[in-house]
């Protein structure tokens, strides 16, 4: 091509046989790499192109087809950078579907979770099924505090390299919750495979990873996720490379008290024996649990006096007094 400044230019998409240019996972790692090294216009396909204009300092050109990027370069062509509001995106998807206020009863765990989310502590719920303490997980993340632009950045890389940034989401804004089965492998939950790839774990960069029926999980599968508790950073090494995913997460667990899950209850009988219920809860190693700051009983509430509870604190008065605490500690330390 007869084009000036290449040199400074980046491009890449994937190509199809018509000439069509379609999106690839992972631009917005990419476009932080090029900026690094100099470059300062990148043509992108035209669907990643709002999620690479986030990254400020580098024009984002975007292509639908190969044609419209050579007469770009070649000057035959004018194209306007394409421009992400991130201010607007803050304010157009920076909302969670739930809130504490759904919850009834339960005041005593709410705390603990409110305590929890302003000391970034991880957190044990132990109690009977049907206690609520799914429910009250999947609305950790609406009482942590928002997301700052470098910590939303940094966990859209993460979506963006796995390919699983949400259509229409340049720039992820609300804490990730990640809640995957027991039956995950170990390569599931760290991360690995053939090519590595982030696990889960990298997932929650962030955000809240939530181990239900923590027991259930395979042991193995649990005590690998010891490392990254304690350093928040995942190493995956190969004879060629070493790979480092972020893994800063806050760690929810729920569990039964036995294999039945009405030990301890006042309503229902355990059928489970004083074995049974030693050698499940035994399937948690002592290093893990050193690992998660509080342990909390969750009991269960009579589905009678449901409906004559009042609604409790709201996520939005709770994450008040989460910024509340976690400006003392700014102060303090």
């Amino acid at each position: 091509l007869d084009a000036p400044d290449l040199e400074r230019t980046g491009a890449i998409g994937e190509l199809s046989l018509d000439g069509a240019v379609r999106s690839v996972p992972g631009i917005l790692p990419m476009i932080l790499a090029a900026r690094e090294k100099g470059i300062q216009r990148f043509l992108v396909p035209e669907a990643n192109a709002r999620e690479a204009a986030v990254i400020q300092g580098i024009d984002i050109i975007p292509v639908s087809r190969l044609d419209e990027a050579v007469e770009f370069l070649c000057g035959a062509r004018s194209m306007e950078p394409a421009r992400t509001d991130i201010d607007a995106v803050f304010r157009e998807h920076s909302r969670y579907p739930v809130d504490f206020a759904e919850v009834r009863g339960q005041e005593s765990a709410k705390r603990a979770m409110e305590i929890a989310a302003a000391g970034g502590h991880n957190i044990l719920l132990s109690g009977v099924p049907g206690s609520g303490k799914t429910m009250m997980a999947r609305r950790l993340p609406s009482i942590l505090p928002g997301l700052s632009l470098e910590e939303a950045i940094e966990t859209t890389k993460v979506y963006s390299t796995s390919g699983l940034l949400p259509d229409g989401t340049p720039l992820m804004v609300t804490r990730p919750f990640r809640s995957p089965h027991h039956t995950i492998s170990d390569a599931g939950l760290i991360g690995g495979g053939q090519i590595p790839k982030p696990g889960e774990v990298s997932l929650a960069h962030n955000g809240v990873l939530f181990l239900d029926e923590l027991p259930e999980f395979r042991k193995n599968v649990l005590e690998v996720m010891r490392q990254p508790l304690e350093d928040g950073v995942v190493t995956i090494s190969r004879a060629v490379s070493s790979l480092r995913f972020p893994a800063r997460f806050m760690l929810v667990a729920a569990m039964n008290p036995c294999p039945c899950g009405y030990f301890g209850d006042r309503t229902r009988e355990c059928t489970c024996g004083p074995a049974q219920v030693q050698r499940y809860q035994s399937r948690l190693s002592g290093p893990l649990l050193d690992r998660i700051d509080m342990h909390v009983e969750v009991p269960a509430v009579k589905v009678s006096e449901l409906g004559t509870m009042a609604k409790g604190s709201s996520s939005e008065t709770m994450r008040e007094r989460v910024f509340a605490a976690r400006r003392l500690q700014e102060k303090r330390f």
